[in-house]
């Protein structure tokens, strides 16, 4: 950080981008017992990598650990990042991975049972959000100081490289993202400089695009995105319940169980721990119960949060183009 030049904003310098709270076991046993016909979980890392030795043998198996000098061969000169989404942009290069895929963060959780067609209709990745008219914020300066809107600016880039105006954009939820390879391939040839200004700086700037908001206008300019009939997920955002009855949080975990929800994002689970003492509990029970480290054992090595991503493998429907 004391060798950036360029001054460092709250959503860079946070040391939550990259402290690690264990999420991982959580993401990783919820794959297990929700969406079992997932074939390959690569976990990508900066060196170290979780230590799995405490979960089921049928989690162990399906892992693939792969490294950033790996998806970032050829680039190794902008090594080492801390940059969440300079790793979404290149990892679809991961060698083995399927057409198809899914891109979890370490802070998402399969709630209830996956299916492929949830995720997938033939090829057509199917979009969780909302359609946004960001308009009026692309043009407030002010607004680029604010760190709880560093995602809004980081979807306007993305629809802007797709050539379309901030007041018309899809704003993907924190959810699971499926997602296809050869088209991410395609935006990184038709789109080389600007992936590789996205690739450069270490830690996250207003001047970045998000990958898989690319990919979802892409898609959807080419009629090869369908759009998730209801909203099936949740998302706990850091700083949630601040100055709340904390029951009124506790009730949105407590509720999991009861509603359609399939997807739970907790974005800072320590913080979230300081207003709801059990919720790691009440996570494991919400995911489906099974082994996790969440005070059972010691991890060995704990995985960084800005390099945890998730891209397990698809495995049902059509087979790849």
């Amino acid at each position: 950080m004391g060798q950036t030049p360029e001054r460092l904003g709250e959503n860079a310098r946070n040391p939550h981008r990259w402290e690690s709270a264990d999420e991982i076991y959580f993401c990783l046993q919820s794959i297990h017992n929700h969406a079992p016909w997932i074939r390959t979980i690569w976990v990508i890392v900066d060196g170290d990598a979780p230590d799995l030795t405490g979960m089921a043998q049928a989690i162990r198996a399906k892992v693939r650990i792969v490294s950033h000098e790996e998806i970032f061969a050829g680039y190794a000169h902008v090594l080492p990042t801390f940059n969440s989404i300079a790793i979404e942009s290149m990892m679809w290069r991961i060698d083995g991975l399927a057409e198809r895929f899914l891109y979890f963060n370490d802070d998402v959780f399969l709630t209830a049972p996956l299916t492929p067609q949830d995720v997938f209709d033939g090829v057509s990745p199917v979009l969780r959000g909302g359609w946004r008219d960001y308009s009026g914020l692309a043009a407030d300066p002010a607004a680029r100081d604010d760190p709880a809107l560093f995602n809004h600016f980081m979807q306007i880039n993305a629809a802007a490289l797709c050539g379309l105006g901030a007041d018309n954009i899809f704003a993907a939820a924190h959810a699971v993202h499926p997602m296809r390879r050869s088209i991410m391939a395609a935006l990184f040839d038709a789109r080389t400089a600007e992936f590789e200004a996205n690739i450069t700086p270490r830690f996250r700037t207003l001047a970045q695009f998000l990958p898989q908001a690319a990919h979802n206008h892409w898609c959807i300019l080419a009629e090869e995105a369908v759009f998730a009939p209801a909203r099936d997920h949740l998302h706990i955002r850091s700083g949630q319940g601040n100055g709340e009855a904390p029951e009124r949080t506790r009730g949105l975990l407590l509720d999991l169980g009861r509603t359609s929800t399939r997807m739970l994002c907790v974005n800072d689970l320590p913080q979230l721990e300081a207003l709801v003492p059990d919720a790691r509990m009440l996570i494991r029970e919400a995911i489906g119960g099974g082994l996790v480290y969440s005070g059972e054992c010691e991890p060995a090595v704990n995985s960084s949060k800005a390099s945890s991503a998730l891209a397990p493998k698809v495995t049902d429907g059509p087979p790849p183009i």
